[in-house]
């Protein structure tokens, strides 16, 4: 089994990124299944081209986008994307989107093929925050793991995908309002490898 794991790089203003900081320290086998370690761009059109490129080239058997998602305080696999894009800051590229479309011919919304829930138990199993969430946003997130699962609709039908969200890592809260949830990236990493673990058990 070959899975992609994908991570944006920073955006808004941050040095770093937890997402593909947390992927960088996954183990190249997880489970007995090959691990592809990819950064993406923040960037709405860009990031979807990289993916795409990246699913052409490895030929995965999974895909696992990984986001952060400021604010939260446990790790959350999401379940549903939406065709839409609507940004409350540029992307990397300067890019703002307003209540646009992401594909004129996708569906109003697609869901995971991941199992959420049990990637959720078996993360919590190991004594790590998690919780199965049903909104990924409408910035740069959401977009890719639209973009993903549409393509898996229309191009990729034999293949898995979705999303995750981590918290902050704890180096960006110093400077951050108190109480700003946060987790240390090593327990990030380990989330995601659990995680990991759910998608091979799960088939």
């Amino acid at each position: 089994m070959k899975i992609l794991i994908t991570g944006f790089d920073p955006f808004g203003g941050e040095t770093v990124n937890p997402a593909y900081e947390a992927v960088k320290l996954l183990p190249d086998t997880i489970a007995g299944a090959e691990i592809i370690k990819l950064e993406v761009p923040t960037r709405f059109h860009r990031a979807s081209a990289v993916l795409e490129d990246a699913m052409q080239r490895h030929k995965p058997d999974a895909v696992i986008c990984v986001g952060q998602a400021g604010g939260r305080a446990v790790i959350t696999p999401e379940k549903v994307a939406i065709n839409l894009m609507d940004g409350r800051i540029p992307d990397n590229a300067g890019y703002q989107p307003v209540d646009v479309p992401i594909r004129e011919d996708g569906e109003t919304a697609y869901f995971t093929s991941l199992p959420v829930k049990a990637m959720v138990q078996r993360m919590r199993d190991a004594g790590i925050p998690a919780a199965v969430s049903y909104t990924a946003g409408t910035y740069v997130c959401n977009y890719l793991l639209y973009t993903l699962l549409y393509f898996i609709d229309k191009k990729y039908p034999h293949v898995r995908g979705g999303f995750i969200h981590v918290p902050y890592a704890m180096e960006q809260v110093i400077n951050k309002p108190l109480g700003t949830p946060s987790m240390d990236l090593r327990q990030i990493a380990r989330g995601l490898e659990t995680a990991v673990e759910a998608v091979v058990v799960c088939g």
